[in-house]
């Protein structure tokens, strides 16, 4: 298959203000999962000093990727990933999209949120406590239009905090980076 970029996320204003945030969050020795990694752009700014693994449910962004020299795994979410990651990325689908909205191919998959936004992020929040390693951080990318509050309170209810760590406003919304940890026993 070949790298068919029109049906792959390009670089936006969220992929640099995710990219901005990872830089100053990832420590020396992190394993570092991107989940969505799309263009490859932000794993592509890691792999020098992390152990980084990408995914992507898109096979021309897998694809995309590998030709940048990435290790991309095509899956959905944590279905085809073993072990645990220090620090865990993931620039979400977070626009919330009724179903006369759709548009039918790959690209759906980076923008697509479902009805209120939160569709995706629901599941990834039910499932990355078992991808992530003890004391480990995650990088969360969302937008007003998500609802900060109740991404928050989604994470809040299986056991993380949920901290905004970057924020930005782009054409009527904010776009804010949250930084999840698992709350204290």
């Amino acid at each position: 298959m070949p790298c068919d970029p029109a049906q792959v996320y390009q670089p936006e204003t969220d992929t640099f203000l995710l990219l901005e945030a990872a830089r100053n969050e990832a420590k020396p020795g992190d394993r570092v999962l991107e989940i969505g990694t799309g263009s490859g752009r932000i794993a592509a700014a890691l792999v020098r000093d992390h152990d980084v693994v990408a995914t992507d449910i898109n096979p021309h962004a897998v694809f995309c990727a590998r030709t940048a020299g990435l290790d991309v795994v095509r899956c959905d979410l944590f279905s085809g990933i073993r072990g645990r990651f220090d620090l865990i990325l993931f620039n979400p689908p977070y626009l919330p999209t009724q179903p006369e909205e759709r548009i039918e191919d790959w690209l759906e998959f980076a923008l697509d949120g479902g009805a209120t936004g939160r569709g995706t992020i629901a599941r990834f929040a039910a499932s990355v406590g078992g991808a992530l390693a003890p004391g480990g951080r995650i990088l969360l990318l969302i937008s007003s239009l998500t609802g900060l509050f109740e991404v928050q309170n989604l994470f809040a209810g299986h056991g993380f905090t949920a901290d905004v760590v970057r924020q930005q406003a782009v054409e009527g919304e904010d776009l804010f980076v949250l930084r999840v940890i698992r709350r204290d026993p």
